[in-house]
């Protein structure tokens, strides 16, 4: 018991490191500094609500990470939405994930920035309300597999444009005739003639 006593007692004196504070709900308002140099921690940090908190300084650090920008817009009351949304859209992904999640997100905004990326494009166009068609088709369309995938996938996809850019690619090509619906079958043969997916 002596020696589980020292240890107990030597224990006192090591510092708390922030991840055990925070593993712990041992925060206090004098860790929000630490917790300021760097964007998980300070999302983390005003997620856990410790009273007297600086929000406004939290949600700053927190968004130089844009996933961080997004998480900080969904789960933390009080948030700027616009503020946070700038901040996200500098990923394609969290732009189309703001966009889907965040209540109050401009979706126009979301769209311009989640179409730099064509997979993006593609989910945002499946996903989003009011996501603008013919916009989305003409980023995704810009990939091969993406081309094929949002004539298969989305309501109202120009089936004749994606079949177009699919077929730069003899497997996007292969695929497209068999699944899409409308498909030129002929014109997708031609794509794949003198290749391994020739059918």
């Amino acid at each position: 018991m002596g020696v589980l006593n020292n240890l107990l007692e030597d224990s006192k004196l090591v510092p708390q490191t922030f991840k055990y504070k925070f593993d712990n709900n041992l925060l206090t308002i004098e860790d929000q500094q630490e917790a300021l140099t760097n964007s998980y921690w300070s999302y983390y940090f005003a997620k856990t609500n410790v009273p007297g908190s600086d929000i406004k300084a939290l949600q700053v650090k927190a968004c130089e990470d844009p996933y961080y920008a997004y998480m900080f817009a969904k789960y933390i009351p009080g948030t700027d939405i616009k503020y946070c949304q700038e901040y996200a859209c500098k990923d394609s992904y969290c732009a189309y994930m703001f966009a889907r999640d965040i209540s109050g997100a401009d979706i126009n905004y979301c769209q311009k920035h989640a179409c730099k990326d064509y997979y993006c494009a593609y989910m945002f166009a499946l996903h989003i309300p009011g996501a603008d068609i013919k916009y989305c088709q003409e980023h995704a369309c810009k990939e091969p597999n993406c081309a094929y995938m949002f004539a298969r996938d989305v309501p109202g996809a120009n089936v004749k444009y994606c079949q177009e850019h699919a077929c730069k690619e003899p497997e996007c090509a292969y695929y497209f005739a068999r699944f899409t619906p409308g498909a030129d079958k002929e014109y997708c043969r031609q794509a794949c003639k003198g290749t391994l997916w020739e059918f």
